[in-house]
């Protein structure tokens, strides 16, 4: 079994003074050993190489839990397939390091509820786990980088980060094992790896319903950012990213010759309207600060320049900055798209597909993050972000316990281009993996308002 040892970790940081419940000799452990630093980068790399779409990451699953596993950890594929939860209890790995040293297994003062055998299982003890969740899959672009570890999967790329995500929350979970094997974890810490967050509604909601909450106090993620340099972390309380969902219109009626338009419904000029007019209708129908936005990215009609065509689609996304505007985002969007249409004597037919809530992070959750940042590289490593107009399925997590999602700098120093997620050539200063390893850690080690 390959474990971390304790000659294996680094000088520890030392803790600043204004930090609740340490103090100013107190050191936080978790600091990255070289090895393993390494060891991760080309995890990553592996990662990056082999991109899978969501609920289809199979080899990516297989990976996390062989070296969950090599760790002397218990990790559980969840029942959708793909994707795994696993615990890191302090009780339990003591006591298998103990076992180890043949000094005895006190599992059973436990009974048959002996926390960590396996998620979904609540604690006899009564500490909640804090949760760590990384998203797994990949997205169906072409990788246009030219490096090493460039995609090997046609029309396949990590372009969002979810390969650094999860190669952070298994760092920390391998170091963090250590610090409990070593008595110096307070509280369990519960890893989440999760498929499919590219795909509305989001893999989130599924392996929520297999219970991977069931104990979990607070959660916490981190996403990428590609316009933070690395080193940093963006934070921000309340909404940090928006509502999307999708919709998809169907029009149709009488078409003809275009010599004619007056015996048709004139299906482009429909269709032109509802792209046009729908938006427009919406901005008056809802607060403006919920800043609901209609915008839409096909529409397709017709087959000849001198016939009217009987059939038009159009499809887009609704986004939404806060969640009484996106609760209400469906009805809004049906009424206008009805008003529109017949006014037009178009037929129609509407299929609004639910996607996210903004993920909005609770004040205590997100302080922790900052304090956690603050240690590891100082006050000024954390600086305020704006509330991004992206979707991310972490929301469905903070409908059921408190948590936050941080912005993980991944640019590096000195970088002017302007990049982006969901792009090609989407990279990342892989420094930015240990700076996620040991925020994690540390947030988990200054997490001390758990009881």
């Amino acid at each position: 079994m390959n474990h971390v040892t304790p000659r294996d970790l680094e000088p520890e940081a030392t803790v600043e003074a204004e930090l609740p419940g340490v103090t100013a000799e107190a050191e936080l452990p978790g600091r990255l050993p070289a090895a393993l630093r390494a060891e991760l980068t080309a995890f990553r790399r592996d990662l990056h190489m082999h991109p899978e779409l969501g609920n289809r990451e199979f080899r990516t699953t297989a990976a996390i839990k062989a070296r969950l596993e090599q760790a002397g950890l218990a990790p559980r594929v969840l029942s959708t397939g793909t994707g795994l939860v696993c615990d890191i209890d302090p009780a339990r790995l003591i006591d298998d390091g103990a076992a180890e040293r043949g000094e005895g297994d006190a599992r059973s003062a436990y009974g048959d509820g002996y926390p960590g055998d396996g998620a979904g299982a609540r604690r006899d003890d009564g500490r909640p786990f804090l949760a760590l969740r990384a998203d797994i899959d990949a997205l169906p672009i072409p990788d246009t980088k030219n490096v090493a570890y460039r995609s090997t999967v046609p029309d396949r790329a990590h372009a969002c980060g979810h390969d650094v995500h999860t190669t952070v929350v298994l760092g920390a979970g391998l170091v963090l094992a250590e610090l409990a094997r070593e008595g110096r974890l307070a509280h369990p810490v519960r890893l989440i790896f999760q498929p499919a967050e590219e795909v509305l509604p989001g893999g989130a909601a599924d392996i929520i319903e297999d219970g991977v909450l069931d104990g979990v106090g607070r959660i916490i993620a981190v996403h990428c950012d590609p316009r933070v340099d690395v080193g940093r972390l963006g934070l921000r309380v309340g909404p940090i990213t928006s509502a999307c969902d999708r919709v998809e219109i169907a029009l149709d009626g009488a078409g003809g010759h275009t010599a004619r338009p007056h015996l048709t419904t004139d299906m482009v000029t429909a269709a032109a309207k509802v792209a046009t007019e729908v938006p427009a209708v919406l901005s008056r129908r809802v607060d403006t600060r919920s800043g609901l936005a209609l915008t839409w990215g096909r529409i397709a009609s017709g087959h000849a320049s001198n016939v009217i065509p009987q059939h038009a689609e159009l499809s887009g996304t609704v986004r939404c900055l806060d969640l009484p505007g996106w609760r209400s985002a469906p009805d809004l969007v049906h009424a206008a798209i009805e008003e529109v249409a017949t006014l037009h004597r178009a037929k129609f037919e509407i299929n609004y597909i639910r996607g996210v809530p903004p993920v909005v992070n609770e004040p205590d959750v997100t302080e922790l993050l900052r304090r956690a940042m603050s240690a590891r590289r100082g006050a000024d490593s954390v600086e305020s972000t704006e509330q991004s107009l992206g979707g991310e399925d972490f929301s469905w997590y903070l409908e059921h316990v408190p948590g936050a999602m941080a912005r993980l700098g991944v640019r590096r120093v000195g970088d002017t281009a302007r990049r982006d997620l969901h792009a090609g050539d989407f990279d990342v200063d892989e420094e930015a993996i240990e700076v996620g390893v040991e925020l994690f850690t540390a947030a988990a080690l200054l997490d001390r308002n758990l009881p």
